[in-house]
C-alpha cells in the first residue's frame, strides 16, 4: 500500500482522533466518522493542539475529513480503524456495517485493548479481512501498534496492516493468536496486580511502588526487553530466582480487594482527585505534561536513530 491511500477512522474519541493523525501527517486522505457531534467538530481542533504542542507544521489537521454519516467516510478507504467504546455487542454491530458498506479488499481492522478480534468479527461475511489493531496512547507518540491475527484471519490481511504502519513510522508486531488482552496488556495488567497486591497487604504505599518502578527498573525496559534482560543476567539465575519467588506472588483469580474497594468508594483516580493517590487539578495536568514530554523526547530520539521513518 502506498501513500495517499484513503483512510477511515471510526471513532473521534482519544484514540481516533490521535490514530487520524498518524496517517494525516503520513501523507494519506483520512475520513473520520463519530455519532457525537461534539467529538467529531473537535477533531481538528485537537489534531492541531497535538501538533502544535510537538512543535510541529499543524497543516495536516485540516486535512481530515469530518463524516456526519458512517457512509461517506468509508468511501474508497483501503483501511477503516474502528476506534469505539470497547462494547462487544456495539463493536458486532459496526463490524457487520462495516462489512456490508465496504468492498472485499477494505481491511477492517479494531482498536480494542482487550476483546477478543474473532468475536468482534462474528457478523461479518468475509472475517479473512478483520485485523486487530491495537495502538497505545497517545497513538501519535507511542510507535508499538499490536496487529492481532484471529484464527480466520487471512495472513494477507496481516502483511498489508504491517506494511502500512510501518510505513507510517509505526512499530507494528504480529501477534500470532487472539487471546485476551493480546502481549502489551496481558503484562501490563500482571504488573499492576502485584503492584495491588503489595500496597493492599501493607507492604508499601503507593508513592513508594510508584518510586521504585520509575527509578528502578522502569527506567531500564525502554532499552531492555523482559526476554533479553533474563538472557543478560543469565537464565540459571533467572531459573533460581523463580524458584524462590513465584509461589509468594499474588495468584488471586479476581481483581484486587483494595482496587475493588476503591471503585466502590468512589475513588477513580485523578478524575476523582483521589484513587491510589491524590490528585489536584493541578498534579493531574502536571503529570499528563510530564508523560507527553517524556514520549515526545522518546518519539524524537527514536526518529534520529531511525532518519528513513515517517
Amino acid at each position: 500500500m502506498s501513500r495517499g491511500r484513503c483512510i477511515a477512522v471510526v471513532g473521534a474519541g482519544l484514540m481516533g482522533h490521535g490514530i487520524a493523525q498518524v496517517f494525516a501527517c503520513a501523507g494519506h486522505r483520512v475520513s473520520v466518522h463519530d455519532p457525537d457531534p461534539a467529538a467529531l467538530g473537535s477533531v481538528r481542533e485537537r489534531i492541531r493542539a497535538n501538533l502544535e504542542l510537538l512543535g510541529l507544521d499543524p497543516r495536516p489537521a485540516e486535512t481530515v475529513r469530518l463524516c456526519e454519516e458512517l457512509e461517506p467516510a468509508l468511501e474508497d478507504a483501503e483501511l477503516v480503524v474502528e476506534a469505539a467504546s470497547e462494547e462487544l455487542p456495539l463493536k458486532q454491530a459496526l463490524f457487520a456495517r462495516l462489512d456490508r458498506l465496504t468492498g472485499p479488499e477494505t481491511i477492517l481492522a479494531s482498536n480494542t485493548s482487550v476483546l477478543a478480534i474473532g468475536e468482534l468479527a462474528r457478523d461479518v461475511g468475509d472475517p479473512g479481512r478483520v485485523v486487530g489493531t491495537h495502538w497505545w496512547n497517545p497513538p501519535y507518540l507511542v510507535p508499538l501498534v499490536e496487529v492481532v491475527q484471529a484464527e480466520a484471519t487471512r495472513p494477507a490481511t496481516v502483511e498489508r496492516t504491517m506494511a502500512l504502519l510501518a510505513e507510517v513510522g509505526k512499530s507494528p508486531v504480529h501477534v500470532r493468536r487472539d487471546i485476551p488482552g493480546f502481549v502489551g496488556n496481558r503484562l501490563q495488567h500482571a504488573l499492576w496486580r502485584e503492584a495491588f497486591a503489595l500496597v493492599g497487604a501493607g507492604v508499601c504505599d503507593a508513592e513508594t511502588l510508584d518510586t521504585v518502578v520509575k527509578d528502578g527498573f522502569g527506567l531500564r525496559l525502554a532499552a531492555l526487553g523482559p526476554m533479553e534482560n533474563a538472557d543478560l543476567v543469565g537464565l540459571d539465575l533467572t531459573l533460581a530466582i523463580h524458584e524462590y519467588l513465584l509461589p509468594s506472588l499474588d495468584r488471586r483469580p479476581g481483581p484486587a480487594p483494595i482496587l475493588r474497594e476503591k471503585v466502590a468508594a468512589g475513588a477513580l483516580g485523578m478524575k476523582t482527585g483521589e484513587g491510589f493517590r491524590t490528585w489536584t487539578p493541578r498534579a493531574a495536568a502536571d503529570t499528563r505534561e510530564r508523560l507527553v514530554r517524556h514520549l515526545a523526547l522518546a518519539a524524537g530520539e527514536r526518529a534520529r536513530e531511525r532518519p528513513g521513518q515517517a
